[in-house]
């Protein structure tokens, strides 16, 4: 039985619950999976920042999702991988540090969605508006639309945590691999209602905004695509919000996962992996799809190989 400590600075992480003979192996796959996100997130960033080529609003808006791919997997995955060789009882955070993860967890979530809406914007005026693109998506407006999808994942994640930390805690144990907003409060005794309102509809809101600016957006692109007879439009259409699209839907599909699981007790393990995987896979797959889908990228890779000494 859990002992009442109240407002303990000193929390216990519950972790993963791997069986005795996978734990190394657990390791290996995550460190490997960490390691490419961040060379691969950091590559295809440095290549965007440094090739004049790419200084297109399409590649320095992409720019976004590296960063987020990297900062919400710099502070998950390095604190699961030293859990994983820790006994349970060794898997201590202190409350600020707990509070630090998952406010860093949130945005990464959250940016997500607002970074995939700015693109959608993107690719519309692109698409639905070709003569007036350079004029409207102006460098000034790449930054607005950047600083837009930051700020509102800054100040929307700041209500949910605000509203968490008030709380007076009673608990120590949190039952998930890292810290997020839920695991916080449930540490209360008190009333969280409050808490549970705004966070419901902070999903709601968030889900519902992405989920429908993308299906205006495409709905309309489509729209431009079938009543034009140009191909080449068509083509670069095709191919650029391809992309995107593949992008968000998996996306979405991990969060969904996560919020569906949270209704089955039973499969809390399967959970714990899900959150996991909510962070590994984006990062993972966002400069793979992009990669392999943009010619000016192709171009350049294969500009650097041909200027790497052969042996």
């Amino acid at each position: 039985m859990e002992n009442i400590t109240y407002n303990s600075l000193t929390l216990q992480l519950e972790g993963l619950s791997i069986s005795n003979d996978s734990p190394q192996l657990m390791f290996v796959f995550l460190l490997f999976s960490y390691v490419f996100i961040i060379v691969a997130n950091v590559g295809i960033a440095f290549m965007i920042i440094f090739d004049n080529s790419l200084h297109q609003p399409m590649y320095l808006l992409f720019c976004n999702l590296p960063f987020n791919d990297v900062l919400g997997n710099s502070i998950m995955v390095p604190r699961v991988l030293a859990d994983i060789l820790r006994p349970p009882s060794e898997r201590l955070i202190t409350y600020y540090e707990c509070v630090a993860q998952a406010f860093t967890t949130h945005i990464f979530g959250t940016a997500s969605h607002t970074v995939l809406m700015i693109m959608a914007f993107d690719r519309y005026v692109a698409i639905c508006n070709p003569l007036r693109y350079s004029a409207i998506m102006s460098n000034r407006m790449v930054l607005k639309l950047t600083v837009s999808a930051w700020g509102v994942a800054f100040v929307l994640v700041g209500i949910l945590l605000g509203l968490t930390v008030r709380l007076n805690r009673c608990r120590t144990l949190i039952s998930n691999p890292y810290c997020d907003n839920a695991s916080l409060f449930k540490l209360s005794c008190e009333s969280v209602v409050i808490n549970n309102i705004y966070g419901l509809t902070f999903t709601v809101v968030l889900f519902t905004s992405s989920i429908g600016s993308i299906v205006l957006t495409y709905t309309r692109i489509t729209v431009v695509c079938l009543s034009s007879r140009n191909k080449s439009l068509n083509s670069k259409a095709l191919k650029t919000c391809s992309t995107h699209l593949v992008v968000f839907l998996i996306m979405v599909f991990n969060g969904m996962s996560i919020i569906t699981l949270h209704r089955f007790p039973q499969y809390s393990d399967f959970r714990k992996l899900c959150t996991i995987f909510f962070h590994i896979i984006p990062g993972s797959l966002n400069p793979i799809i992009y990669g392999v889908q943009s010619t000016e990228i192709k171009k350049l890779l294969s500009k650097l190989k041909r200027m790497l000494p052969h042996p």
